[in-house]
């Protein structure tokens, strides 16, 4: 995927650049920082004095030394004031400038702390949109894997209004006790269950018993032979000519990286996994009943059985198809998130 948020370490992970949330001198500090210069090694120090430090919403590069990543992109966020100082514009800065740099630097990988939400005050979920407005644009016109790196998970979900609402939302609707974990209720020959309306005409049944109980979907990909009217690629490649869409436009909504869209474009039979699925229909924006209809062409459904499926049925019942704060919530609630 083009942006993914993951639970890690910054200093283990291997891309070719990672992002130091520094303060002006560059040599060193607290937190990410202090973190940064300890795994990296006293030569990283010793190259950051020769820098001349760095102003707030700027970046500078310098090697990785014992990192797994190949540089270290160093940029100074804001400290939070109550929003009034420029605060916003800043940290946005330091987040294009970090990405800019990296571009320059011929990366095809870049990874980012959330800038200035420890010591400095940021608040977290307002830092966290900021990071993904900017990277997500950058995206847009650009070709780089961006990793936002979530240390303290617990800090990342506090505070933020949206989970109370989802959290109420799975209460509602939450139905777990419907699915057998015997996965004994379909015998190979069984014909589907009701709830799944109107189903591809041909399914080997244990393929469809896989697929009923696990929230990926995705165990069974090559097992399951389907013929519809139109398959699930045949009718993406409608629905964007429809909305008048590019193929690029909506490969980037979708988090889909482009070799993986040449190779559903291609293959009008191609399956993708139930995230890609549901990651191309959140992009073509598809009210509910042509959500699932998108989602049966693939061969999948949406459950009151899983988390998966109510988070993603709340977002599109609220019109709210932002990627990325639909993976902020998938994350929050430790489900697979969407895209390739």
């Amino acid at each position: 995927m083009p942006l993914q948020i993951i639970r890690q370490d910054i200093t283990k992970i291997k891309c070719d650049a990672i992002v130091n949330a520094a303060n002006k001198t560059l040599l060193g500090g607290g937190g990410v920082d202090g973190a940064i210069h300890s795994a990296a090694g006293k030569e990283l120090l010793e190259e950051c004095k020769t820098l001349g430090g760095c102003e707030v919403g700027e970046a500078k590069a310098t090697k990785g030394y014992n990192l797994p990543a190949k540089y270290v992109i160093h940029t100074v966020g804001p400290i939070w004031h109550g929003g009034n100082d420029n605060e916003e514009s800043l940290l946005k800065n330091c987040y294009l400038n970090s990405l800019l740099k990296a571009k320059e630097l011929g990366c095809e990988s870049v990874a980012f702390p959330l800038i200035s939400t420890g010591v400095y005050g940021y608040p977290v979920d307002k830092g966290f949109k900021a990071a993904v407005d900017v990277i997500s644009s950058f995206l847009m016109d650009n070709e780089m894997l961006v990793y936002i790196v979530v240390f303290n998970k617990a800090s990342f979900i506090a505070g933020s209004k949206i989970f109370s609402e989802i959290d109420e939302y799975i209460d509602d609707n939450y139905a777990e006790s419907h699915i057998d974990k015997n996965r004994s209720i379909l015998s190979e020959n069984a014909p589907l269950p009701s709830f799944f309306g109107k189903m591809p005409k041909r399914a080997t049944g244990k393929a469809f018993a896989d697929d009923l109980c696990t929230s990926e979907y995705a165990s069974a990909d090559e097992e399951i032979e389907i013929e519809v009217d139109e398959s699930f690629s045949e009718m993406l490649l409608r629905k964007i000519d429809e909305k008048g869409m590019k193929d690029s436009e909506c490969y980037k909504k979708a988090n889909i990286d482009r070799k993986l869209f040449s190779k559903i474009r291609s293959n009008p039979q191609y399956r993708p996994s139930k995230q890609t699925a549901v990651a191309f229909a959140v992009a073509l924006e598809l009210p509910l009943p042509e959500f699932k209809e998108m989602l049966m062409k693939a061969g999948y459904s949406l459950s009151h059985s899983f988390k998966f499926d109510i988070i993603i049925e709340y977002f599109v019942t609220k019109g709210n198809y932002n990627i990325y704060e639909i993976n902020e919530a998938l994350f929050a609630y430790d489900q697979n998130l969407l895209g390739a």
